[in-house]
């Protein structure tokens, strides 16, 4: 962690919401007049979107499939090193993923491939991260020789020794987008069908491939934030495969755990969010339609916090 060059880090799996809460935090950064260095999780995947595809292909033909949560299709060595050279300089190398032909036309480049690695921005007051690994920290367990008593358990974890991954340790605020399971799924079969056209077979033989993956790279994570929003669904989503549509946000809730509920001001937060109330003295409960407002209230301190500190660094 760096007071003079902070990381911020939404961190949930494809389809979760981080990209809302990104607009959430581009919004507190344009008022606060912070010029933040934005980082998307995909521009650390190991394979171009061909390659993949193949790869996935031939893993599956082995028994042991690979998939986009876990380690063998992502570089995470580059990018606890992005966060670890960020903290310390305010440098650090990174890329862009071309996502889109949106992406293919900024870009010059085809779909599906990468920019070249370049520096990071000059002069920025923050690096903010979002993406499905901003708190991985995989340590000494393994794909192979994974066992759940050797998950992270707690932010304690972030700065513990051991080899492997730890990117986590670098990052001053971690925030997890982990909506209820089932609406998760409803969420990524709806955009992957009307993004990409697949079918709903498909798109659950890849929610299966990669339920491994989820289970040791993605779930613990979320034992390592410092804030979790958790969208619930108050509609029957028991069969997510047949639902026909998404939950709105009116027919949801968000519950928000707070890892330091101290840092807080519930009373504060309880008046300006009409409708929450606190169902533990960490977690509160919002309506689903001002999961945003929620979280710029929470974290616009967070980040005024920060900046104060970094100016305070400076000056001494």
């Amino acid at each position: 962690m760096s007071q003079h060059h902070p990381i911020v880090a939404i961190t949930g799996s494809a389809g979760a919401g981080t990209t809302t809460v990104r607009h959430a935090f581009s919004d507190i950064f344009r008022r606060q007049g912070i010029a933040a260095q934005f980082v998307k999780g995909d521009s650390f995947y190991r394979y171009g979107h061909a390659e993949m595809e193949q790869r996935i292909a031939e893993s599956s033909q082995r028994g042991r499939p690979i998939s986009y949560f876990g380690p063998e299709a992502n570089h995470f060595d580059m990018l606890e090193n992005l966060f670890k050279q960020y903290a310390k300089s305010g440098d650090g190398e990174l890329r862009c993923y071309i996502r889109d032909e949106a992406d293919a036309k900024r870009f010059g480049l085809a779909v599906g491939g990468f920019t070249p690695w370049r520096k990071v921005d000059k002069g920025t007051d923050l690096l903010f991260y979002e993406g499905m690994h901003g708190g991985v920290a995989a340590h000494t367990w393994t794909r192979r020789k994974a066992n759940p008593a050797h998950l992270p358990q707690g932010k304690e974890r972030r700065g513990s020794g051991g080899k492997g991954i730890n990117a986590a340790q670098h990052v001053d605020l971690l925030i997890g987008v982990v909506p209820a399971v089932n609406l998760e799924w409803i969420q990524k079969i709806h955009r992957d069908c009307s993004r990409d056209g697949c079918s709903v077979e498909e798109i659950t033989t890849t929610i299966l491939r990669r339920m491994r993956d989820y289970t040791y790279y993605i779930a613990p994570q979320f034992a390592l934030t410092d804030i979790n929003f958790q969208r619930m669904p108050l509609v029957d989503t028991s069969h997510p495969f047949i639902a026909r549509d998404i939950p709105t946000a009116d027919e949801s809730i968000v519950v928000i755990h707070f890892r330091d509920p101290h840092k807080f001001n519930f009373p504060s937060l309880l008046k300006r969010l009409s409708g929450s109330f606190m169902s533990r003295p960490n977690t509160m409960v919002v309506p689903g339609g001002k999961m945003r407002l929620a979280l710029e209230e929470a974290c616009t301190p967070l980040i005024k916090e920060m900046m104060t500190n970094k100016t305070k660094k400076v000056r001494a």
